[in-house]
């Protein structure tokens, strides 16, 4: 399927994005945001870069600047490693409204897996949420457990490599001539710099990965870790993703469940195998493992399987675990969440 970028109005987009990269904005957000009255006086400079997305142009210097935060992963904030923290991409608001155009285009396309849910259409961390547990509660129906698996990836934004998404975007995606050249100058000749109180640092070139503090990044990152799901679905395993966040869960027997114990193991390890191929890498140790059941389920499983192997190393099987949000417990309960 190929993608056809039309000219797309301004007006398209609301004057609803805030932006923190107060370092690269000249101009007020709330002027922008709130005081319509100038709105001929902002829109056209802002429209003249965003018309030639469909003549020859590329990205401008400027547009592709970020100032650097650090945000601490959810839940280990209190350890106070810098392993467990991420780099935020502060963004200036008029690179956000641009890129807010090309994300409407590439949206069109029907290569998305259907358990892919970034940014998508009719998709939310709500419905992805809701297609786990769908797939939970069948399960339980029909007698069986789930064992359900959150992966972590390190620093996943941070190692995108360019030549193999352009690859991708053009050979799986469609994405050519104009647009394809579009989007490489856009990841292409990239800086950053951080800065903390009235310190920062020197400004450095980033020739890989893709920023995550900005709005077609997580949409990039969908694109690029795409054939990933046919690695999953070769072993049968059922899977949701959300930008980087994957999900795989497998139903079986709770008196039988070497079998199916064996069939995630196989499917991780190809898993990480790909990530590694793609220059990506899956943590084990930081992913997690949940036995979901009923109380009689659960009972004849906890007495003979206490830990999961994920590529490679077997995670003990946690009482709780948060997925998008959601804090879930072997029996679905809820309480640990509310």
């Amino acid at each position: 399927m190929y993608c056809h970028v039309m000219p797309c109005p301004l007006s398209y987009v609301r004057f609803s994005v805030f932006s923190d990269a107060k370092d690269l904005d000249t101009i007020p957000t709330p002027c922008r945001a709130h005081d319509l009255s100038c709105a001929h006086v902002v829109t056209p400079p802002i429209a003249r870069p965003c018309q030639p997305v469909t003549t020859d142009w590329n990205v401008s210097y400027p547009i592709q600047d970020g100032v650097g935060a650090s945000i601490a992963e959810e839940g280990r904030a209190r350890q106070f490693l810098p392993a467990n923290y991420r780099p935020i991409s502060n963004m200036s608001t008029v690179s956000k409204v641009l890129k807010r155009l090309v994300l409407a285009h590439l949206l069109g396309s029907a290569n998305f897996s259907q358990y892919q849910s970034t940014y998508r259409k009719g998709h939310s961390t709500e419905t992805a949420l809701l297609d786990v547990l769908d797939g939970v509660f069948k399960a339980a129906d029909e007698k069986q457990v789930t064992v359900l698996i959150d992966l972590d990836l390190s620093a996943s934004f941070d190692t995108v490599d360019h030549r193999l998404l352009l690859d991708r975007l053009r050979l799986e995606f469609g994405v050519t001539a104009t647009v394809l050249d579009w989007l490489q100058s856009y990841l292409e000749g990239r800086s950053q710099f951080v800065k903390i109180d009235q310190y920062q640092s020197p400004t450095i070139g980033v020739d890989v990965g893709v920023p995550q503090g900005s709005v077609v990044g997580p949409l990039l990152f969908a694109v690029y870790c795409s054939p990933v799901t046919d690695v999953i679905a070769h072993h049968s395993v059922q899977y949701h993703h959300y930008a980087d966040d994957t999900q795989l869960h497998l139903a079986m027997r709770a008196d039988n469940t070497t079998a199916g114990l064996s069939v995630l193991a196989e499917c991780t390890t190809d898993v990480r195998q790909w990530y590694l191929q793609n220059s990506l890498q899956l943590n084990p140790d930081k992913s997690e493992a949940l036995i979901v059941g009923t109380n009689n389920q659960l009972h004849a499983v906890t007495s003979s399987v206490s830990s999961v192997s994920v590529a490679g190393v077997d995670l003990p099987v946690a009482e709780e675990m948060k997925v998008l949000g959601v804090v879930l417990d072997q029996r679905l309960t809820f309480s640990k969440h509310v």
